[in-house]
């Protein structure tokens, strides 16, 4: 980092404004408090010092990686987000000067018990104007690796969302860890988005193309074969899509809850934008505000409902419901969304739009968000969260405006991945792969699906079932009339897995678990890319402990 970033910390220090976790508690020694207190509990002269001190996203990035273990001083390039954004924010361009530019840092064996590691903080460019790709990765010294793990962040969100699990996951031996922020969103560039396509599934498409473009011409330039492709809520819908249109290239994809399964009959149909405008989804307060948590889990979100008396399997009208198709009972009708959300969701107006909006009142209205999702951790960390939060939703506007061909008002997806998801592991392969002397292109032969919930997840884990349903019913198809020895070459299948007191975001309410998932599922691709392991995919997994409610 530049000299004035690696002073990061000390200077946060200097200038630290009362948190909003402390806010918070402020609330509840003085009860009486408006109610526009309680939702944004971060002060007024707090809010504005943040607003006035002004933290660039590349400094913010270093603090909150600065917490993985063993690793002290994070590498943290500043080719973007090395400035405040101004008032009117031009388009967010790379810095190729080599000094902005991070050197890799090395842990030894010494001061890192499961090292040493080489960790590395890169823009990775692509082709065309203003188009690349913000890279944390790490890997074993002295080591050739021969697995790749990708993880790709949820709406809004960037990659420093993950610090709690980068230093368990770059434990197995023969792996390479990446963590990507998507085009348009966290630190990687943001060029504007466009549609130019008129119809529905074109939009949709070229929405989508947006995204899973640009993630494989990053696989190319890392010289990546296969991967294993793990993506959390948008970015669990992106690695379907991607895995759907790139075939060949998956050994396992792991949907930490993934938004856009279920289907709903008003999101397939509803308008879609004008081509020209560039709308978005509301995911920001959408992920919080309707969360079911229970009485120990601090992660609710400007809900104020009655929650922690509710049994897990009771109707519940704040989750998205799967829709299953076998459902015999009629299906409880939609709770309509407010009127001033869908104007606003269909009016090219962004929550993030708000925040660049308000000035000084900004950081007050993310604290709304991060002084109740991140409460379950450690004050420092916390603080942490909320400046990197706050540095992200600040920036230009990009990536998030895709999210109205994606999905409509309520987090439905306007294709929804019910309809498709059974293609997954099964599509033809490119020229490259397929076997030349038959006149029938070569498919692929399946690979695992994970999907993954927390226990208290806002997205109905049953939308997991449905597509494990979809994906194991369509590899009984194909294989049937097989021989033994063709069944068990067939890698495909799903299984569904749940971790207990966590919340939508599994891997920060509960990483521990999380990890310990996610290590065991690399472990599985690793027997079966060496041969010592054949046969589908398959099973339920509690981890943490029992639900009550099992398909």
């Amino acid at each position: 980092m530049s000299s004035d970033a690696a002073e990061s910390d000390s200077e946060l220090q200097a200038h630290r404004q009362q948190s909003p976790l402390a806010s918070r508690r402020a609330q509840a020694e003085n009860p009486r408090r408006s109610r526009f207190e309680n939702l944004f509990p971060l002060g007024y002269k707090e809010g504005f010092s943040q607003w006035w001190n002004n933290v660039p996203a590349a400094e913010a990035e270093h603090r909150i990686l600065s917490f993985i273990p063993y690793l002290q001083r994070p590498p943290t390039h500043v080719q973007t987000g090395s400035e405040p954004p101004s008032v009117n924010p031009s388009t967010m361009s790379v810095n190729n000067d080599p000094a902005a530019k991070a050197s890799p840092v090395t842990t030894n064996s010494i001061t890192d018990p499961y090292g040493p590691r080489t960790w590395y903080s890169r823009m990775v460019a692509l082709s065309g104007k203003n188009r690349a790709l913000n890279e944390f990765s790490v890997e074993r010294t002295g080591e050739t690796p021969d697995q790749n793990l990708v993880i790709l962040h949820g709406y809004g969100a960037g990659l420093g969302f993950f610090y709690k699990n980068f230093e368990a996951l770059s434990r197995p031996n023969g792996w390479r860890l990446f963590a990507l922020d998507m085009l348009g969103m966290g630190r990687s560039a943001r060029p504007p988005f466009k549609i130019k396509s008129k119809t529905r599934e074109q939009q949709i498409a070229e929405a989508e193309a947006w995204f899973i473009d640009s993630l494989e011409e990053w696989r190319v330039k890392r010289n990546i074969d296969k991967m294993t492709l793990v993506g959390h809520s948008m970015g669990g819908y992106m690695a379907v899509c991607y895995a759907l249109k790139y075939p060949g290239r998956i050994n396992k994809l792991i949907l930490a809850s993934p938004v856009g399964i279920p289907e709903d009959p008003y999101a397939t149909h509803v308008a879609m934008p004008d081509p020209p405008a560039s709308t978005l989804q509301n995911e920001f307060t959408q992920d919080q505000a309707t969360e079911t948590v229970s009485r120990t889990d601090n992660n609710n979100f400007l809900n104020g409902r009655k929650k922690a008396e509710l049994a897990q399997q009771q109707a519940n009208p704040n989750r998205i419901p799967a829709g299953d198709e076998d459902n015999d009972g009629a299906a409880a009708p939609r709770r309509p969304l407010p009127k001033w959300l869908t104007y606003l969701w269909d009016a090219n107006v962004s929550p993030f739009s708000f925040v660049r909006w308000s000035g000084p009142f900004g950081p007050r209205l993310v604290s709304g968000w991060t002084s109740r999702r991140f409460s379950h951790l450690p004050p420092e960390e916390a603080q942490a969260l909320h400046d990197y939060s706050y540095s992200l939703f600040r920036l230009r506007g990009s990536g998030e405006y895709a999210l109205a061909y994606i999905l409509a008002p309520g987090a439905f997806a306007r294709s929804p991945l019910i309809r498709r998801i059974q293609g997954v592991g099964r599509q033809p392969l490119p020229d490259d792969q397929s076997n030349l002397n038959s006149s029938e292109p070569r498919r692929e032969n399946g690979f695992p699906v994970v999907l993954m919930y927390g226990e208290n997840d806002w997205m109905d884990v049953k939308g997991g079932y449905a597509a494990k349903k979809k994906i194991d019913a369509e590899r009984e198809r194909v294989l049937q009339g097989k021989s033994p020895a063709e069944r068990a070459e067939d890698q495909g299948g799903a299984k569904v897995v749940i971790i207990k007191k966590a919340g939508h975001h599994v891997y920060l309410d509960n990483p521990e678990e999380f990890n310990e998932v996610m290590i065991s599922e690399m472990e599985d691709v690793k027997k079966r890319s060496h041969g010592q392991k054949k046969g589908g995919a398959s099973g339920f997994q509690v981890v943490g402990g029992k639900v009550d409610y099992e398909p």
